[in-house]
């Protein structure tokens, strides 16, 4: 469908909104399409497509436009990466527009610095590139693309294959993930949420690499098991099929929103052995009451994101040395924390969706220090009858440049 001047002038209007980068940009962006209710789904698409796709180049389009303005910005995306030609724009642009156009059409970015033409902030550059080295620039590459949308699947709705057939009779392009069991990829990103396998339960939303942290915990029938971080619940979901619905899991979270987030999710997949619990803090009395009680603990900490740029290019511009620091302080104490409701002969897991070392391996190396109680185990020894490929691993390092999933981190110890 050709580009509309109402989409163009909606893009324009999004990015205003979401530009100021105070809030997420997922938030902003809802938050803009509830004031424009009249919208329809290409329109919205599209300014979906351009805000993200600013969001991703902005460092290079705001030098390639000359300032940090939603109009300038729209035009340099559309000329580099919108997949559009002049010819196609010409009739909906200002004279003053046009040439902004064609300006940043001809821009060549050979000699700028490689933090510019990777679009990432200095400080985060230096950071990535002193462990990703000649690596970075595929890295990058691979989070400056959308990411595809991942399911996995509810085993206790359905199978694997008898999805896959469902989806592709529907006319849905699907295939099986490489490493999670349960997992499909869609070649296309559409809405699920009237589709019958999504209301019955039977398919969840869920990375890749998140569902490979469920099969390092390693939860089995009859536990006590805790997702110590549970948000809105996907790991707490899939940790609960592996149960087979029984035993007891913990579903724990400071957050109320995300906890009530949790409860339609809940419904839908069919299990009833969930007790999600709303924490005051890393301190709460409930983890002095239930310390020692647990056979595997799942902590998912918070972190930068930095591993979801494909799907939240915002973070690279929201985060900052200063806030990173505070995230590492906050997983070290959650951690901590954490590890006190593990019994002896039980799993803990502690994991993040960062690429940064200071929030994995450096949380790692610091809790061996100060808790002995604890042995390291290779990941892999989990994995091994779910993913060969990734038996061999010490610890879980993903990344879309190499497994095509978000960039995740995950560490597995035992308690004596």
């Amino acid at each position: 469908m050709p580009l509309t001047l109402a989409q163009m002038d909606a893009a324009a209007a999004a990015l205003d909104a979401v530009l100021p980068l105070e809030r997420p940009a997922d938030v902003a962006l809802s938050a803009f399409f509830r004031t424009r209710n009249k919208l329809g789904g290409r329109d919205r698409a599209f300014v979906a497509e351009a805000v993200y796709g600013v969001l991703r180049r902005l460092r290079s389009l705001e030098f390639v436009a000359g300032r940090r303005a939603a109009r300038p910005l729209l035009m340099a995306w559309l000329a580099r990466h919108g997949g559009v030609n002049q010819r196609e724009v010409a009739a909906l642009l200002l004279p003053t527009e046009l040439e902004q156009f064609r300006a940043a059409k001809a821009v060549n970015l050979d000699g700028e610095s490689l933090a510019l033409r990777l679009d990432l902030p200095d400080w985060l550059f230096e950071r990535l590139h002193a462990e990703y080295g000649e690596r970075l620039p595929a890295l990058m590459e691979a989070l400056n693309r959308p990411a595809p949308l991942d399911l996995r699947v509810n085993t206790l709705k359905g199978d694997r294959v008898a999805v896959l057939a469902q989806l592709t009779a529907d006319g849905i392009r699907a295939e099986a993930m490489p490493y999670a069991p349960q997992g499909i990829r869609l070649a296309d990103k559409i809405a699920l949420q009237r589709h019958p396998l999504f209301v019955a339960g039977a398919i969840e939303v869920q990375d890749e690499g998140s569902q490979l942290l469920s099969l390092i915990t390693g939860a089995r029938r009859g536990e006590m098991v805790c997702d110590f971080c549970a948000g809105a619940g996907g790991k707490t979901l899939a940790l609960g099929a592996q149960m087979h619905n029984t035993g007891r899991l913990y579903a724990f979270d400071i957050s109320p929103k995300r906890l009530a987030n949790l409860k339609p999710r809940l419904a839908r997949s069919g299990l009833s052995n969930v007790h999600p619990q709303l924490l005051t803090g890393e301190h709460d009395a409930r983890i002095k009451r239930l310390a020692g009680k647990f056979d595997r603990v799942l902590v998912d900490a918070p972190c930068s994101g930095l591993g979801t740029l494909r799907r939240n290019p915002d973070l690279k511009w929201r985060q900052s040395p200063e806030s990173v620091a505070e995230l590492t302080q906050k997983q070290t104490a959650i951690l901590a924390s954490a590890s006190r409701l593990v019994k002896p002969g039980g799993s803990l897991v502690y994991a993040t969706c960062s690429l940064l070392s200071e929030e994995n391996q450096g949380i790692v190396a610091a809790f061996a220090e100060t808790h002995p109680e604890f042995t390291q185990v290779p990941v892999g020894e989990r994995l091994r009858g779910h993913c060969p490929a990734l038996a061999g691993a010490e610890s879980l390092q993903l990344a879309p440049d190499t497994q095509g999933t978000d960039g995740f981190f995950a560490a597995l110890w035992v308690r004596r």
